[in-house]
């Protein structure tokens, strides 16, 4: 039995040696910053589309800070008012008045949610129908809550400009304040970017994409190319979907951090949190229960194990799982560091994999009890989606 427990005491040492030497470095934040000094924009105009849902709060930020972008000539931004509850429309009319471009701003309201489309895509689509009038350069595509650095633009135009990009997609600085933000935010961009490796996604050889929704630069040809909002109409993790459509038709695709451009939208509680990751975890893994087990099994060996390891009572099996903790913390450190946080933190991820496990067997459970993909009064992560997708 010991020899059992040595056994799989040495897995995670594995696993962790190979994630910091051969998953495409993800974790090398240094690597995942913009390399380039922002570019002027002076010729063709830059549409941005932002669908929001009760965002009265946050909008009017939001706005200021695409219509204070420093070196873009001409920025257009279409908000389209997906059935809120609130007075989002107004919020961002006043914000354009408050700035003086109140011709810089176009709301409209979105139209009945069709069959076969998510809420999310439906106001998107139609925010791109109104922008293709301006026959814009780029389409930026990005939430409500996003405040934009004033060179954001010019910074992701220059990324797309130098490396040919078609897609250029910054994972934004996420809020991380509260005790569950600063235990479980910056673990949420870690697993992400484990999951899709930048440098891979960059690289136009490779077949792994993805972008991160908040803040996504695109070519409307490109857009086009790819089947449009319409060809990824029901996808719940559209961002990842999209990049994906933009590579399969031959388009090259750029994920990178940025420091600058933040988040807004604040996760006071550990339940708020929970909901966000329960929202999409279970369509990651293709409603899959075999993956579901995968992937519970995966966080247990890699992330718990090394854990349970060290307060086995067992002093080689205790040096075992301290050596695998140790290279998960270095592995995490500098993502820990990119937020602002002490190092000790890096010593909580096993905590963090834990909820994450929790969440992501909540996100089956909410699918197969009709509640999948639940977002502001919306389920939209169902089995008919499925059938409709496999159609």
């Amino acid at each position: 039995m010991h020899r059992i427990l040595l056994t799989a005491g040495i897995v995670p040492l594995g696993i962790w040696l190979y994630l910091l030497l051969g998953h495409g470095g993800f974790w090398k934040v240094w690597q995942l910053l913009p390399a380039v000094q922002p570019r002027s924009v002076t010729d063709g105009a830059i549409a941005a589309v932002i669908p929001a849902r009760d965002e009265a709060e946050v909008i009017g930020l939001t706005i200021r800070s695409l219509l204070d972008q420093k070196s873009v000539a001409q920025i257009h931004v279409i908000v389209v008012d997906d059935h809120s509850s609130d007075r989002t429309a107004q919020a961002a009319l006043q914000a354009a008045l408050d700035w003086g471009h109140p011709d810089s701003l176009t709301v409209i309201a979105a139209t009945a949610l069709p069959a076969g489309w998510t809420g999310k895509l439906w106001a998107v689509q139609q925010g791109i129908q109104e922008a293709a009038k301006l026959r814009p350069r780029f389409l930026l595509l990005t939430d409500a809550d996003i405040r934009h650095s004033p060179e954001s633009i010019a910074t992701l135009v220059a990324i797309a400009e130098a490396g040919k990009y078609d897609l250029v997609s910054f994972m934004v600085n996420l809020h991380c304040e509260s005790l569950a933000e600063r235990l479980l935010i910056p673990p949420f961009v870690f697993f992400f970017f484990l999951l899709y490796p930048p440098n891979w996604i960059r690289d136009r050889k490779r077949r792994i994409a993805g972008a991160a929704g908040g803040c996504m630069l695109i070519r409307p040809q490109a857009l086009e190319d790819a089947g449009g909002i319409a060809g990824i109409r029901k996808e719940i993790i559209d961002d990842c979907a999209l990049a994906a459509a933009v590579k399969r038709t031959g388009g090259s695709v750029w994920l990178g951090l940025t420091p600058e451009t933040r988040s807004m939208r604040h996760y006071r509680s550990f339940a708020e949190i929970e909901r966000m990751i329960a929202r999409t975890a279970f369509n990651q893994l293709k409603h899959s229960a075999l993956l579901l087990f995968g992937a519970v099994f995966g966080l247990a060996l890699a992330y718990v194990l090394p854990l349970l390891l060290v307060f086995s009572g067992d002093r080689a099996l205790a040096v075992l799982g301290a050596a695998g903790w140790l290279l998960m913390s270095l592995a995490y450190a500098p993502m820990v560091r990119f937020y602002g946080l002490r190092l000790y933190w890096s010593l909580t991820l096993p905590l963090s994999a834990c909820f994450y496990m929790l969440a992501t067997i909540h996100s089956a459970v909410k699918f197969w009890t009709g509640r999948g993909g639940e977002w502001k009064s919306r389920v939209q992560d169902t089995t008919s989606v499925v059938a409709d997708k496999l159609d």
